[in-house]
């Protein structure tokens, strides 16, 4: 498998959590210890999780993190959700599109994975 840095999945992952540091930045200063780690330490997961997937001996060690990263890509979601129906944010296309984007992509990943290990015995 490729260095994480030339997935493009985790590429998208980075950018995705620069967005919600810069997103969460403006939240109220009483979430901070709530709702902003909570969604900083979910994207940073998401990322993290790749790499360190990426970074394994076996393509079964990487799919199980990324099934991690899918399920902080969950979380990350969930939280955003609530930030805008708490008012915290107005929300963000471009973050909502994101987070769409960066689970879709860690489902393919995920699939490509599982498809390999089938294409290489048959």
């Amino acid at each position: 498998m490729a260095c994480h840095k030339d997935l493009e999945a985790w590429k998208r992952a980075m950018a995705l959590a620069k967005d919600v540091y810069e997103l969460t930045a403006d939240f109220p200063r009483s979430e901070v210890n709530g709702l902003v780690s909570q969604m900083r330490r979910s994207a940073v997961s998401i990322a993290s999780n790749i790499a360190e997937g990426a970074a394994r001996h076996t393509d079964r060690e990487f799919i199980q993190f990324l099934y991690v990263a899918l399920g902080s890509t969950a979380e990350l979601d969930t939280q955003y959700i609530l930030s805008k129906e708490l008012r915290l944010t107005e929300g963000s296309a471009s973050v909502e599109c994101a987070i769409e984007d960066v689970r879709k992509m860690t489902i393919g990943l995920i699939r490509y994975l599982k498809n390999k290990k089938h294409d290489v015995s048959g």
